[in-house]
């Protein structure tokens, strides 16, 4: 492609020889002459035709002689070329983040030959960036888990927005993130976009907040774009609240006739805690041990009274046992909120059951003389009541016509006693409460 000068053809004479002299062919290069620089056209320009720049050969010299053509995707279409004069101009609008750069194609023609004077030669148009694009956050929903109580600086998580525009144009996409809402207890970090905790908190006071975070470019300068995100913080729980019981004293009853084992009452701790941080653990004062027991319910979490030892009204008819609860899983980081278990009183009453009488020998011996009178004084037998022994007995005796008792349990003969008859006679008696 570059084009060969030929000098002119002459012939020479001298005065001895008559030579002609060949014509010399001379290669001489001759500097190749697209003139132009690297082009820059702005997106979302709002011209209807803006001007791009200038191709130009210094082979043109002004006279109007040349052709400048544009080839290639976009020639036409989106750029235009003054023919004459080598101008460029964008006739769209472009938009950097659908494309960002065009390779077309020149080519400057001598219109009297129509012959191209120069190579045809690529050249770079490309699209330049403005801060058209606001961030935006690309993983939403934001939700994140942190432990309560966790101290100052505590990591909950990172948000991240994304900024369509050129990074390597000025600020248009440095971001700076802030907080818009979260205060006192979350910060973010202004240019990771990383949250951390800035004041401890109590999920029994609150369990779970909603934070705001903005993302700004150009680094927040005036005239900046923004977008923001929420980001739900829930609280999981820890261990640092005790079982206490709400109640100071419970009053429960007992039968004298129950069994061992026998449940008689329930009591209950209240834990702020959830979960198995809320599992508690109910047990007796080892003093007072003896007679009650306590068993936990981990399904409701409920202490129960059972009878370890049977009762007798008449024995003891009230007892006081303190009772306790505390925490099944206490981390020891956590025992310091834990040092005091919490108490309660139980009085349990003794139930009387209406025993029948006893008599005060499991059985008695009297002697008598055969012969005697009808009427006769044979012995006494005497019967209580356990409930109350003031309480009036009945005396009978079972199916005898010999012998009859009073309601003193004073026995007497009702008929004349024969010892060669019968020698001995064995009464049933019975006692009943009048």
């Amino acid at each position: 492609g570059i084009p060969l000068l030929w000098p002119c053809l002459g012939a020479t004479e001298n005065s001895q020889t008559k030579k002609v002299k060949q014509p010399v062919r001379s290669h001489l290069r001759v500097k190749r002459g697209w003139v132009w620089n690297q082009f820059f056209v702005p997106e979302e320009m709002n011209t209807t035709s803006h001007h791009i720049g200038q191709l130009r050969s210094d082979l043109d010299n002004g006279n109007n002689s040349f052709q400048y053509k544009l080839l290639g995707a976009g020639a036409g279409s989106t750029f235009i070329i003054d023919e004459r004069t080598g101008d460029i101009y964008a006739i769209q609008k472009l938009d950097r983040e659908e494309r960002s750069l065009y390779i077309l194609r020149a080519q400057v023609i001598d219109i009297a030959t129509g012959r191209a004077v120069e190579p045809e030669s690529e050249f770079v148009i490309k699209v330049s960036d403005i801060n058209d694009n606001e961030p935006k956050f690309l993983d939403e929903p934001y939700e994140a888990i942190v432990p309560e109580m966790s101290p100052e600086g505590t990591l909950v998580i990172q948000v991240t927005a994304s900024d369509a525009d050129d990074p390597s144009s000025g600020n248009n996409a440095r971001l700076l993130y802030s907080l818009l809402q979260g205060q006192p207890y979350f910060s973010v970090e202004p240019t990771t976009g990383v949250i951390r905790i800035s004041s401890k908190m109590d999920r029994e006071l609150q369990d779970e907040y909603w934070v705001i975070i903005q993302a700004k470019d150009m680094i927040g300068q005036p005239g900046a774009l923004s977008g923001t995100t929420s980001v739900l913080i829930k609280l999981s729980d820890v261990n640092d609240n005790k079982p206490i019981f709400k109640e100071s004293l419970y009053r429960l009853t007992v039968s004298e006739s129950a069994p061992t084992g026998t449940s008689i009452g329930t009591i209950m701790a209240y834990d702020n805690d959830i979960g198995e941080n809320a599992e508690m653990d109910y047990s007796i004062e080892e003093d007072d041990s003896q007679t009650f027991d306590i068993i936990t319910n981990h399904e409701t979490q409920e202490g129960i009274v059972i009878l370890k030892k049977k009762v007798d009204f008449e024995h003891q008819n009230h007892y006081g046992i303190r009772a306790k609860v505390k925490n099944h899983h206490v981390p020891e980081q956590l025992m310091k909120y834990h040092t005091e278990a919490s108490t309660t009183f139980i009085k349990i009453q003794v139930e009387d059951v209406d025993e029948p009488p006893l008599f005060l020998l499991p059985y008695y011996v009297f002697e008598v003389f055969e012969e005697t009178p009808q009427g006769s004084f044979v012995g006494v037998v005497s019967a209580t009541d356990p409930d109350n022994r003031k309480s009036p007995i009945r005396y009978s005796i079972t199916r005898s016509k010999v012998f009859n008792i009073n309601d003193n349990g004073t026995i007497t003969t009702s008929n004349s006693l024969d010892r060669e008859i019968s020698a001995w006679y064995n009464l049933s008696i019975t006692a009943t409460e009048k």
